[in-house]
């Protein structure tokens, strides 16, 4: 019925153009392997703090300028340990790499954008990168790229400045228009069926992290 109409078949025209758009992003072939990535983008810039005006602040900046250098090596024996568990993708989809340009050339474009290598982030599941441009010292623009070519953004507390309000995930919030707009022809954006399922798989991870860490500390 919906293709006995001039108006039907321009529908289903546009929605088989728009998922053949998605199919081919993340199928696109990537010239470099996701392992050469990764290395390639431990050299980008370090995303920099904002320096503070508030003086409780100020020690917060100072303290962590001293810890930056070695925090990469804290961050592994932390989760080495349990100490912090974290598994799957975190909220929010945004959608795909275009399949006309490669993640690397899509990286180099964030960095044209300002955003720096976000290496004190705990890694998400077959992330490559994790990029922030700072809101002051207080809020960020956190976004993730990874190896299918998914990019994942959303807008929170710094860890700098509120460490536990970070990884409680208290402020966590959706900001898809800013990061689209940001990106236009760059990213394909995702169906919004497809965010509400990729956000539910990162809640239904977190729910098992808990009842794994309830079932271990029973047990001892």
């Amino acid at each position: 019925m919906l293709l006995n109409n001039p108006l039907g078949r321009f529908v289903y025209r546009v929605l088989v153009g728009y998922s053949q758009r998605i199919t081919l992003a993340r199928k696109s072939v990537q010239k470099t392997s996701p392992q050469t990535l990764r290395e390639w983008a431990k050299n980008m810039p370090y995303s920099k703090m904002v320096y503070p005006r508030a003086f409780t602040d100020r020690a917060k900046y100072i303290f962590w300028r001293v810890l930056t250098p070695i925090y990469p090596t804290i961050l592994d024996g932390i989760i080495a340990l349990g100490i912090v568990r974290h598994s799957g993708r975190q909220p929010f989809l945004l959608g795909y790499v275009s399949p006309n340009i490669s993640l690397k050339e899509f990286i180099h474009q964030t960095i044209k954008r300002s955003y720096g290598n976000h290496f004190v982030a705990l890694h998400d599941s077959n992330e490559l990168v994790s990029l922030r441009i700072t809101d002051g010292f207080e809020y960020q623009y956190h976004l993730r790229v990874f190896e299918d070519g998914a990019v994942h953004g959303h807008y929170e507390y710094t860890p700098e400045a509120h460490p536990f309000l970070h990884l409680y995930e208290v402020g966590f919030e959706d900001k898809r228009d800013f990061f689209l707009s940001q990106f236009g022809e760059l990213l394909v954006p995702a169906p919004s069926k497809e965010v509400v399922a990729s956000t539910e798989r990162y809640y239904a991870c977190i729910r098992a992290l808990r009842r794994q860490y309830r079932g271990h500390t029973q047990g001892t």
